[in-house]
Protein backbone atom coordinates (compact mmCIF):
# COMPACT_ATOMS: atom_id res chain seq x y z
CA UNK A 1 0.00 0.00 0.00
CA UNK A 2 1.08 3.24 -0.47
CA UNK A 3 2.26 5.22 1.95
CA UNK A 4 1.02 8.79 2.58
CA UNK A 5 2.82 11.79 0.96
CA UNK A 6 3.75 13.53 4.29
CA UNK A 7 5.38 10.07 4.79
CA UNK A 8 6.94 9.90 1.77
CA UNK A 9 8.44 13.47 1.91
CA UNK A 10 9.67 13.09 5.67
CA UNK A 11 12.72 14.75 5.90
CA UNK A 12 15.67 12.80 6.86
CA UNK A 13 18.16 15.53 8.37
CA UNK A 14 18.24 18.92 9.62
CA UNK A 15 19.10 20.59 6.67
CA UNK A 16 15.93 19.27 4.97
CA UNK A 17 14.17 20.00 8.28
CA UNK A 18 11.30 23.10 7.02
CA UNK A 19 10.93 25.91 9.85
CA UNK A 20 11.59 26.14 13.37
CA UNK A 21 15.04 28.28 12.97
CA UNK A 22 14.55 29.17 16.25
CA UNK A 23 15.43 25.73 17.59
CA UNK A 24 17.40 24.44 14.53
CA UNK A 25 18.36 26.74 12.47
CA UNK A 26 22.10 28.25 13.17
CA UNK A 27 21.64 29.70 15.55
CA UNK A 28 19.04 27.51 17.64
CA UNK A 29 18.73 26.47 20.58
CA UNK A 30 18.93 22.46 19.72
CA UNK A 31 21.40 22.75 17.22
CA UNK A 32 24.37 22.98 19.01
CA UNK A 33 23.23 20.49 21.36
CA UNK A 34 22.44 17.96 18.46
CA UNK A 35 25.85 18.50 16.64
CA UNK A 36 27.86 17.69 20.34
CA UNK A 37 25.34 14.48 20.21
CA UNK A 38 24.11 16.00 23.94
CA UNK A 39 20.63 15.62 23.99
CA UNK A 40 18.72 16.36 27.37
CA UNK A 41 15.51 14.87 27.72
CA UNK A 42 12.54 17.27 26.20
CA UNK A 43 9.09 17.87 25.60
CA UNK A 44 8.18 19.49 22.12
CA UNK A 45 5.12 21.55 22.48
CA UNK A 46 3.50 22.81 19.17
CA UNK A 47 0.48 22.81 16.94
CA UNK A 48 -0.29 19.47 15.18
CA UNK A 49 1.46 18.58 11.63
CA UNK A 50 4.60 21.31 12.34
CA UNK A 51 7.11 18.26 12.48
CA UNK A 52 7.26 17.07 16.22
CA UNK A 53 7.81 13.70 15.46
CA UNK A 54 10.03 14.24 12.47
CA UNK A 55 12.34 15.99 14.53
CA UNK A 56 12.63 13.40 17.12
CA UNK A 57 13.56 10.98 14.50
CA UNK A 58 15.78 13.34 13.07
CA UNK A 59 17.34 14.05 16.59
CA UNK A 60 17.74 10.10 17.09
CA UNK A 61 19.36 9.87 13.72
CA UNK A 62 22.08 12.75 13.89
CA UNK A 63 23.02 11.59 17.76
CA UNK A 64 23.04 7.58 16.23
CA UNK A 65 20.75 6.85 19.38
CA UNK A 66 18.82 3.69 19.03
CA UNK A 67 14.89 5.14 18.62
CA UNK A 68 11.77 3.98 20.34
CA UNK A 69 8.38 5.22 19.73
CA UNK A 70 5.09 5.06 22.12
CA UNK A 71 1.64 6.63 21.02
CA UNK A 72 0.27 7.71 24.25
CA UNK A 73 -3.30 7.12 22.85
CA UNK A 74 -2.71 2.95 22.85
CA UNK A 75 0.10 2.59 25.28
CA UNK A 76 -0.15 1.39 28.81
CA UNK A 77 2.26 1.55 31.93
CA UNK A 78 3.37 -2.28 30.64
CA UNK A 79 4.30 -0.95 26.86
CA UNK A 80 6.46 1.86 28.57
CA UNK A 81 8.27 -0.65 31.23
CA UNK A 82 8.94 -3.14 28.36
CA UNK A 83 10.08 -0.70 25.89
CA UNK A 84 12.37 0.61 29.08
CA UNK A 85 13.48 -2.54 29.45
CA UNK A 86 14.61 -3.09 25.75
CA UNK A 87 16.21 0.68 26.00
CA UNK A 88 17.89 -1.13 28.66
CA UNK A 89 19.48 -3.89 27.06
CA UNK A 90 20.40 -2.24 23.83
CA UNK A 91 23.53 -0.86 25.23
CA UNK A 92 24.32 2.84 25.69
CA UNK A 93 23.82 2.65 29.06
CA UNK A 94 25.60 4.91 31.87
CA UNK A 95 26.78 6.44 28.28
CA UNK A 96 25.82 9.53 26.47
CA UNK A 97 24.28 7.67 23.35
CA UNK A 98 21.38 6.26 25.79
CA UNK A 99 17.97 5.72 23.42
CA UNK A 100 15.99 8.02 22.96
CA UNK A 101 11.94 6.94 23.84
CA UNK A 102 9.20 9.55 21.47
CA UNK A 103 6.39 9.46 23.41
CA UNK A 104 3.44 11.00 20.91
CA UNK A 105 0.55 12.70 22.70
CA UNK A 106 2.46 12.96 26.32
CA UNK A 107 -0.37 15.13 27.40
CA UNK A 108 -3.02 11.88 27.15
CA UNK A 109 -0.84 9.65 29.96
CA UNK A 110 -2.34 8.91 32.94
CA UNK A 111 -0.64 9.92 36.13
CA UNK A 112 0.53 6.59 36.77
CA UNK A 113 1.84 6.45 32.89
CA UNK A 114 3.56 9.09 33.14
CA UNK A 115 5.35 7.85 36.68
CA UNK A 116 6.26 5.38 35.31
CA UNK A 117 8.81 7.13 33.05
CA UNK A 118 9.89 9.37 35.72
CA UNK A 119 12.68 6.47 37.52
CA UNK A 120 13.98 5.56 33.44
CA UNK A 121 14.67 9.77 32.73
CA UNK A 122 16.22 10.49 36.31
CA UNK A 123 18.86 7.42 35.87
CA UNK A 124 19.29 8.17 32.05
CA UNK A 125 18.19 4.70 30.94
CA UNK A 126 16.38 6.34 28.23
CA UNK A 127 16.25 10.34 26.88
CA UNK A 128 12.46 11.29 26.74
CA UNK A 129 11.00 13.24 24.22
CA UNK A 130 7.57 13.76 24.79
CA UNK A 131 5.56 15.41 21.98
CA UNK A 132 2.17 17.61 22.85
CA UNK A 133 -0.10 19.65 21.68
CA UNK A 134 -1.48 21.03 24.66
CA UNK A 135 0.64 23.57 27.50
CA UNK A 136 2.44 20.75 29.29
CA UNK A 137 2.69 23.29 32.37
CA UNK A 138 -0.73 21.72 32.51
CA UNK A 139 -0.63 18.28 31.28
CA UNK A 140 2.29 16.80 32.33
CA UNK A 141 3.32 16.31 36.42
CA UNK A 142 5.51 18.10 37.74
CA UNK A 143 8.36 15.46 38.63
CA UNK A 144 8.43 14.64 34.89
CA UNK A 145 8.37 18.21 34.17
CA UNK A 146 11.21 19.49 36.07
CA UNK A 147 13.29 16.62 34.17
CA UNK A 148 12.71 17.77 30.57
CA UNK A 149 13.24 21.14 29.17
CA UNK A 150 10.53 22.53 26.96
CA UNK A 151 10.76 23.35 23.52
CA UNK A 152 8.18 25.33 21.52
CA UNK A 153 7.34 24.39 17.86
CA UNK A 154 5.46 27.58 16.09
CA UNK A 155 2.91 27.54 13.36
CA UNK A 156 4.34 26.77 10.18
CA UNK A 157 3.57 30.22 8.07
CA UNK A 158 2.52 30.76 4.60
CA UNK A 159 5.98 30.28 2.66
CA UNK A 160 6.80 27.40 4.91
CA UNK A 161 3.33 25.95 3.54
CA UNK A 162 4.54 27.21 0.00
CA UNK A 163 8.13 25.61 0.29
CA UNK A 164 6.49 22.10 1.41
CA UNK A 165 4.29 22.21 -1.41
CA UNK A 166 7.19 23.06 -3.73
CA UNK A 167 9.01 20.07 -2.39
CA UNK A 168 6.30 17.74 -2.97
CA UNK A 169 6.14 18.58 -6.37
CA UNK A 170 9.98 18.20 -6.82
CA UNK A 171 11.33 15.15 -4.45
CA UNK A 172 8.16 12.77 -4.26
CA UNK A 173 8.49 9.77 -6.59
CA UNK A 174 5.31 9.94 -7.72
CA UNK A 175 4.36 13.38 -8.23
CA UNK A 176 7.83 14.74 -10.01
CA UNK A 177 6.15 12.32 -12.82
CA UNK A 178 3.32 14.53 -12.93
CA UNK A 179 2.99 17.67 -14.91
CA UNK A 180 1.11 20.07 -12.18
CA UNK A 181 0.92 23.56 -12.25
CA UNK A 182 0.10 25.27 -8.66
CA UNK A 183 -2.21 28.54 -9.99
CA UNK A 184 -3.12 29.28 -6.28
CA UNK A 185 -2.35 28.22 -2.32
CA UNK A 186 -4.88 29.99 -0.89
CA UNK A 187 -7.63 27.36 -0.77
CA UNK A 188 -5.47 24.65 0.19
CA UNK A 189 -3.65 26.41 2.69
CA UNK A 190 -6.75 27.57 4.70
CA UNK A 191 -8.15 24.12 4.52
CA UNK A 192 -5.34 22.65 6.22
CA UNK A 193 -5.21 25.35 9.33
CA UNK A 194 -1.57 25.52 9.06
CA UNK A 195 -1.09 21.72 9.61
CA UNK A 196 1.85 20.58 7.64
CA UNK A 197 0.46 16.73 7.34
CA UNK A 198 -3.28 17.68 6.36
CA UNK A 199 -2.16 20.39 3.85
CA UNK A 200 0.39 17.11 1.86
CA UNK A 201 -2.48 14.99 2.39
CA UNK A 202 -4.75 17.30 0.74
CA UNK A 203 -2.69 18.58 -2.02
CA UNK A 204 -1.99 14.64 -2.50
CA UNK A 205 -5.97 13.79 -2.67
CA UNK A 206 -6.12 16.76 -5.72
CA UNK A 207 -3.85 15.84 -7.69
CA UNK A 208 -4.62 11.63 -7.87
CA UNK A 209 -8.35 13.03 -8.43
CA UNK A 210 -7.40 14.64 -12.34
CA UNK A 211 -6.92 12.60 -14.98
CA UNK A 212 -6.16 15.46 -16.75
CA UNK A 213 -1.86 15.02 -18.63
CA UNK A 214 -1.72 18.89 -17.06
CA UNK A 215 -3.36 19.16 -13.39
CA UNK A 216 -3.45 22.66 -12.66
CA UNK A 217 -4.27 23.41 -9.38
CA UNK A 218 -6.71 26.48 -8.54
CA UNK A 219 -8.72 27.31 -5.56
CA UNK A 220 -11.74 26.31 -7.26
CA UNK A 221 -10.81 22.63 -8.28
CA UNK A 222 -9.50 22.44 -4.52
CA UNK A 223 -12.71 23.38 -2.99
CA UNK A 224 -15.05 21.69 -5.08
CA UNK A 225 -13.18 18.50 -4.66
CA UNK A 226 -12.75 18.44 -1.10
CA UNK A 227 -16.70 19.53 -0.99
CA UNK A 228 -17.08 16.25 -3.04
CA UNK A 229 -15.17 14.15 -0.50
Amino acid sequence: MEAPLAERIRPQSLEDYLGQPQLVGPQGSLTQQISKGLIPSLILWGPPGTGKTTLAQIIAQESKRPFYILSAINSGVKDVRDVIEKAKQSGGLFTAKNPILFIDEIHRFSKSQQDSLLAAVEKGWVTLIGATTENPSFEVIPALLSRCQVYILNAFSKSDLESLLERAMKTDIFLKQKNIELKETEALLRLSGGDGRKLLNIFDLVVNASNDENIIITNDSVLKLVQQN
